[in-house]
């Protein structure tokens, strides 16, 4: 499905990642993990062709490498950025419509409707005419997620979900992923809570300074006392 093979990345002349490699299967969950600015936003947005890149990016056996955004996410890769970056001025319910895209969303086509997104979260159901730029950071957060399956991906990346949002809605994002694993889509999630990350995920890598410095699944992760202090832990 997603194969990431020797992946590098600048910011100007600041050379980022290192040679990735990383694979995610049809219907799989995986975490990327690590330390902040250990590379984990960058090799997604790397993949959306949001920054420029070398190497080999392949989706469906199609090398999207330096693709424009746009025609990415129609080819099904869906992007939930940490910025969550709603239309303000839009209601709620016009910035899930605006996630729809021709012959991908809107449930005839597709598997998420606007029915599917009130009912996973009923707070967005009643905030539906009220514009985006006055709802709170959780509000936007669900927003966002949803907008994003709106476009119905086969794929969905994450960048940080839960990142200061309360308890109590870190918990119904967490259920929202759960969600997202028992219809299952594919998702590659950035995540600084080891629980999430490690209780949905059937894989995880951990990154530091822009390399991929392990790879397997949550209980070799958590076996694996070394990885965990020298890449993880604080």
């Amino acid at each position: 499905m997603l194969s990431i093979q020797k992946l590098h990345a600048f910011y100007g002349k600041s050379h980022i990642l290192h040679g990735v490699d990383l694979e995610v299967n049809p219907g799989e969950i995986v975490a990327l993990l690590g330390r902040n600015g250990s590379g984990r936003s960058t090799t997604i947005k790397a993949v959306m062709g949001l920054v420029h890149g070398q190497g080999k990016v392949t989706w469906n056996n199609t090398d999207i490498l330096g693709h424009k955004t746009y025609d990415i996410a129609r080819r099904g890769l869906g992007y939930v950025p940490e910025s969550r970056d709603v239309f303000p001025k839009l209601t709620v319910e016009q910035n899930l419509l605006l996630g729809q895209q021709p012959g991908r969303g809107g449930k005839k086509n597709g598997r998420w409707s606007l029915d599917d997104m009130y009912q996973m979260f009923p707070r967005l159901k009643e905030r539906q005419h009220t514009e985006a730029g006055v709802l709170s950071g959780g509000e936007q957060q669900m927003l966002t997620l949803c907008r994003t399956l709106m476009g119905d991906p086969d794929l969905i990346m994450i960048d940080e979900p839960t990142e200061g949002l309360a308890p109590k809605i870190v918990e119904l994002v967490g259920e929202y992923l759960k969600e997202l694993k028992r219809r299952g889509l594919a998702v590659l999630l950035v995540e600084q809570k080891l629980t999430i990350a490690l209780d949905i995920s059937q894989r995880c890598y951990v990154m530091g300074h822009g390399e991929v410095v392990f790879q397997g699944t949550p209980e070799e992760l958590k076996a694996d006392s070394n990885v965990r202090r020298e890449w993880l832990e604080v």
